[in-house]
């Protein structure tokens, strides 16, 4: 089908991010005497959340307040850091650019810190998202599908004609949650395993290939 509307998850899907949040985990790992972690290693700690990001690295049963004190370092690291290795995947920018041209309505969705998502979108991929929602304070994150029901209305997006395009199980959830159909992408941070586990519908190995797929 023709879809006439693509909301987009940004880690794993559009950029990949994994190198520059690794080094901010690893950062306050290493200023806390805690064990670091690999990048592979941060790939399944990655995509709910950076409160959630920061439960995962920390060693187990880190106290809550420890976790917050933490939480505050790695916001104020990655901030300053979140550019440094960050590029997006191979053709998504070119793949971007003719879905625009041809008319297709996008935005992004993030587990991201809204204050962070927006400008690291703008920064690598500029001018070709209506919207770039992040994550806010008090309201629940992907898979929860409130954010995306409040993007869709902004949009006036209608589910039939609406795809969602992720990496992991939370995504696939997530577009599940919102009644959308929902295609992995293969070249981010979870494997197809995962995303067929979720439901996904469709799988695209390369950006050419989600192209075709959405202008289908």
């Amino acid at each position: 089908m023709n879809y006439t509307h693509v909301i987009f998850d940004l880690d794993g899907t559009l950029l990949n991010t994994i190198d520059d949040l690794a080094g901010a985990g690893n950062h306050v790992c290493a200023a806390r005497g805690w064990p670091v972690h690999t990048a592979a290693e941060y790939k399944l700690m990655v995509g709910n959340g950076i409160p959630k990001l920061v439960e995962r690295f920390a060693p187990p049963g880190t106290d809550r307040e420890t976790l917050a004190a933490a939480l505050g370092e790695f916001s104020v690291y990655y901030a300053a850091h979140s550019e440094d290795r960050t590029a997006p995947y191979p053709g998504v920018p070119e793949a971007l650019a003719a879905l625009k041209e041809a008319g297709v309505r996008m935005a992004v969705l993030s587990n991201k810190a809204d204050a962070i998502a927006g400008p690291v979108v703008e920064h690598y991929i500029p001018g070709v998202f209506e919207a770039v929602q992040g994550a806010l304070p008090g309201v629940p994150t992907k898979p929860d599908p409130t954010l995306l029901y409040q993007l869709m209305e902004r949009l006036g997006a209608s589910p039939e004609t609406t795809l969602f395009v992720g990496d992991s199980g939370v995504d696939v959830r997530t577009g599940k949650n919102g009644g959308l159909r929902v295609c992995g992408v293969l070249w981010g941070f979870r494997d197809r395993a995962e995303l067929e586990e979720a439901g996904a519908d469709r799988f695209a190995s390369t950006a050419e290939e989600l192209r075709q797929i959405i202008s289908e």
